[in-house]
């Protein structure tokens, strides 16, 4: 029971509580607009997303709480042991590079080194 009334509880429940009025205060001035002769269906649904509105605060700390006890209600999960990691298996020769070849047209030479830097990448990533 104590420590039921702290000054962060009471802010955010102020905070609610002026919310809900000020969105009821919108609500009936919409309320309003819609009884004038230029009101419209428009101001209709906003006399009825108005007061949701003010009480999606006062909802989002009941879902926060709520959320924040089934997180303490949960019993902490128990580590499983960890095996030692296995030694990777390195092979030297298994990925050997395309052979360099060499070309007189500059496009096929650059073409020609594309793939061999591919080649480099894929024996490098294959250890």
């Amino acid at each position: 029971m104590r420590g039921l009334l702290t000054p962060q509880r009471v802010l955010i429940g102020l905070g609610c509580l002026v919310a809900l009025i000020a969105c009821c205060g919108l609500a009936y001035w919409q309320w309003q607009r819609f009884e004038s002769a230029s009101g419209t269906f428009q101001n209709l649904g906003y006399v009825l997303q108005w007061p949701l509105f003010g009480l999606f605060p006062a909802f989002m700390v009941w879902r926060f709480r709520r959320l924040a006890r089934q997180r303490r209600d949960e019993p902490l999960p128990t580590p499983e042991p960890v095996a030692p990691a296995a030694k990777p298996v390195t092979t030297v020769d298994a990925v050997k590079p395309a052979p360099v070849e060499h070309f007189d047209d500059p496009e096929d030479a650059e073409l020609a080194a594309y793939n061999r830097m591919l080649a480099d990448l894929n024996a490098r990533d294959g250890r």
